[in-house]
């Protein structure tokens, strides 16, 4: 089967059974993922950290943002700029607006900085060896090729699955961090 067709079906199932996740339990499963990020020392000794604004059913950061920020590191988020994507610096979240997609982005006037310690990233589903499912735009993908930073792909224990089909633009995530576990699957390269 075509890797894109194949992605694409597993995207459609792995996003109506994250889907189907209760508020109440999303909320349970970010707390008890932010409380497994924060003991991590990669998370500690970071000063810049990537993350993103949640849409839909995705893993909650917000807690983890304001604790970024409330003890002084410095938080970046992805903005989409024509066909790319940039992280940028802000320092509360009155920097937000809706941007591209319908997602919550940083404002204009926020400093551009590619140049991070860690990135927390947005994961539809991913497999055991680190391949990511994102929403299929390849944004994230683009930006860690050219930007060789950590990654924590913040996930539902439920959407780690034993395998998905690799394409050559696919940029494996170094750690995966769930409700239940946090799991070194790759260095960078």
């Amino acid at each position: 089967m075509d890797n894109s067709i194949e992605k694409k079906s597993l995207r459609k199932m792995l996003l109506e059974r994250r889907d189907a996740t209760s508020f109440d339990m999303m909320k349970i499963a970010s707390q008890q993922i932010h409380k497994k990020l924060r003991k991590n020392n990669l998370f500690r000794e970071a000063k810049k950290i990537g993350a993103y604004y949640p849409i839909g059913s995705e893993v909650l950061t917000q807690d983890i943002m304001q604790e970024v920020l409330s003890v002084g590191k410095e938080l970046f988020l992805p903005k989409v700029v024509g066909n790319e994507m940039e992280f940028r610096k802000i320092t509360d979240f009155s920097c937000l607006e809706k941007g591209s997609f319908d997602i919550m982005e940083p404002k204009d006037d926020c400093p551009a900085d590619n140049n991070l310690d860690l990135i927390l990233v947005p994961t539809v589903g991913i497999s055991e060896d680190g391949v990511r499912l994102g929403y299929g735009l390849g944004f994230f993908d683009k930006f860690l090729d050219k930007n060789k930073i950590t990654t924590i792909a913040l996930v539902y224990e439920k959407q780690v699955i034993k395998k998905i089909p690799r394409s050559d633009h696919d940029v494996l995530m170094n750690w995966i961090l769930t409700e239940d576990r946090l799991s070194k699957v790759s260095e960078i390269i």
